[in-house]
């Protein structure tokens, strides 16, 4: 099992930044893959970045040039810079272990004015 705790989120004006740490417990030393995924209302879940053990990363188009996510085993995090609207979403933290996926709780991400 794989427990994975999230923070950071909150209400944030356009052009501002947020950084989303997620602490993950557990079986940790079979994590491989872990990313953030975000959710909008009535909007399917989507991966935003993702981070392999090796430190390849990966991040949707949209928010290339302006998120970072960064992996210091048991941590990842998330810098967020230059915020949009359409960034609003709650955040979710995930990891892969063994063949099973491990989701955290959500973190509540808001930009607006």
């Amino acid at each position: 099992q794989v427990q994975l705790v999230e923070s950071g989120g909150g209400l944030v004006q356009p052009g501002g930044s947020l950084r989303l740490p997620c602490a993950a417990s557990g079986i940790i030393f079979a994590i491989s893959d872990m990313g953030w995924y975000r959710q909008a209302p009535g909007k399917q879940r989507e991966l935003v970045a993702g981070i392999s053990r090796g430190g390849s990363t990966n991040y949707a188009d949209s928010v290339k040039g302006r998120f970072t996510i960064s992996r210091d085993n048991p941590m990842i995090r998330l810098q967020m810079n230059s915020l949009r609207p359409e960034d609003t979403a709650v955040y979710y933290c995930n990891a892969r272990a063994l063949g099973n996926s491990y989701w955290g709780q959500g973190t509540q991400v808001t930009v607006s004015s």
